[in-house]
């Protein structure tokens, strides 16, 4: 015969054991995000990185170009 004591604490441990795995998943959650975020961030850098590339090559081309001939 279960006590009001009993069921009491079968409540908490069934609340308990949910608030694991909700802490769990949050945790792999997290840990995806984590990664997907340090992903997007060297995307950023690289694509930072041939931008500043491709406006040296740009600029360069300019240099190089002939002045007009209305000149």
């Amino acid at each position: 015969m279960n006590t009001p004591n009993d069921e009491r604490m079968n409540e908490l441990e069934l609340k308990l054991t949910f608030l694991d795995d909700a802490v769990a998943s949050l945790n792999d959650s997290e840990a995806q995000q984590s990664q997907r975020l340090l992903k997007l961030e060297n995307a950023l850098t690289e694509l930072r990185r041939d931008l500043a590339a491709l406006r040296t090559s740009l600029a360069d081309d300019v240099a190089n170009e002939p002045p007009p001939p209305h000149y």
